[in-house]
């Protein structure tokens, strides 16, 4: 009977999953909110409470932060991060900077402390790399001169997690200065030691996994990539980012098609992860965290597009080109979950969970909107400051060379590679 009940809670989780996805593409939407919504319909306090299949529900949700990661890895190679590393870290300084304060004194003026500082910190600094690939696939901005940049800026993100998410473990778990410095230590040296293994016998990786049945590749990188993540958190590192370097060990075939083979996966599990996310948030706790969670949204979408506008500048990029860049970069997703995911679990601050999924939320549903808008917007307002001022407009003759897509030859391929990411995504 318990059996029974379980295949009936589950099925009916998947099916609503499902439609809900369906319902979302028709609208051009990312189904994260409604993911999120239904969680919440059906979690503590909600309209109908699941029993018998939530404890196989957070299995899954875990398996699809494993997977979000590593097919995120899988988009990049390692010496795409290296070279990144070196040419766009100042972007990733300020992006940093601009996004990851306001969500530190945000908590600190709430009176959550400093642990709460650094976990709200990560969640509005981190942009959801799967909403910004759909929306440029959506909007056909991928040979667009301002994609590399944004792209940079998300990769600096992602590797900025693999010593950013053991700290906060570190803190949540509450060990002390000597113990969080060697978690932090090894977590390093592990993410060191696997970029120089994959710049340097990445091919030798590949074709150790690499095979011509689909069914031995999947097994192969799945189980790897569990292994990995497993002794990873065993050692006190996040499962997360072992599966993230894991992914930026394999590359060119190898990497195509495990991509091609795990993205119904992830999509699963990921939907999974967000329901349980919901799970765990009662709706009645989101209302008295609104107005916060609506200023803060306000505050960061609008350092996100200080931001983009910025690193799209510094690599010579035109001022339309600049603004889509900064519109783009506005959304927050499943990283913002998955930080704010950690702190539920150790329970340091009740609100916390409702405070970021409340944020997710808001930015989610914004940031397709200020990706599309935020141009014609900014164009508008200063053709306006332009009339209102004494001297005659001057009209500009557009710069296509440095704001509309490209043409080169290297950007037909960076196009090509650009768009099998979005599809996967």
């Amino acid at each position: 009977m318990h059996s029974a009940l379980f295949l009936i809670e589950f099925g009916a989780i998947i099916l609503g999953l499902g439609l809900l996805g369906r319902f979302a593409g028709r609208l051009r939407f990312s189904p994260i909110p409604l993911y999120l919504l239904a969680g919440l319909a059906f979690g503590e306090g909600g309209l109908l409470p699941l029993g018998a299949s939530e404890e196989f529900v957070a299995i899954g949700a875990e398996i699809g932060v494993i997977l979000l990661l590593l097919m995120l890895g899988l988009e990049y190679t390692a010496s795409d991060l290296v070279s990144n590393l070196k040419t766009q870290y100042p972007a990733g300084l300020v992006d940093f900077t601009l996004n990851a304060v306001p969500g530190a004194v945000a908590a600190l003026l709430l009176g959550w402390g400093p642990v709460a500082a650094v976990v709200l910190a990560g969640v509005t600094w981190i942009s959801s790399s799967g909403v910004i690939a759909k929306v440029m696939g959506d909007f056909g901005r991928i040979g667009n001169r301002e994609t590399p940049v944004i792209l940079s800026i998300l990769v600096l993100e992602d590797l900025a997690m693999a010593v950013y998410l053991p700290i906060v473990t570190a803190l949540l778990a509450g060990v002390s200065l000597a113990a969080g410095s060697l978690t932090l230590a090894i977590a390093l040296g592990v993410a060191g030691a696997v970029l120089f293994v994959a710049v340097r016998y990445g091919r030798v990786i590949s074709r150790f996994v690499s095979s011509d049945d689909p069914e031995k590749l999947l097994l192969v990188v799945l189980g790897l990539t569990l292994l990995v993540a497993g002794i990873a958190q065993q050692l006190q590192v996040s499962a997360a980012v072992g599966a993230f370097l894991v992914g930026i060990a394999l590359s060119g075939e190898v990497a195509e098609g495990a991509h091609t083979l795990l993205s119904p996966l992830r999509d699963l599990f990921a939907a999974v992860f967000f329901v349980f996310f919901g799970l765990h948030t009662d709706p009645a706790s989101i209302p008295p965290v609104i107005l916060p969670a609506l200023a803060l949204a306000v505050v960061t979408a609008c350092t996100k597009v200080a931001t983009g506008y910025w690193a799209a500048k510094r690599a010579g990029v035109g001022v339309k080109g600049r603004w889509r860049a900064g519109g783009t970069l506005v959304a927050r997703g499943e990283f913002s979950i998955v930080i704010a995911g950690l702190a539920v679990t150790a329970g340091i601050e009740p609100a916390l969970g409702p405070l970021a999924t409340a944020y997710v939320l808001i930015l989610v549903v914004i940031g397709p909107l200020t990706a599309r808008y935020t141009e014609p917007l900014a164009a508008r307002l200063t053709g306006r400051g332009k009339r209102a001022g004494t001297a005659p407009a001057v009209r500009q003759t557009p710069e296509p060379d440095t704001d509309g897509p490209t043409r080169d030859a290297d950007a037909e391929r960076e196009v090509l590679s650009e768009r099998d990411a979005v599809d996967r995504a």
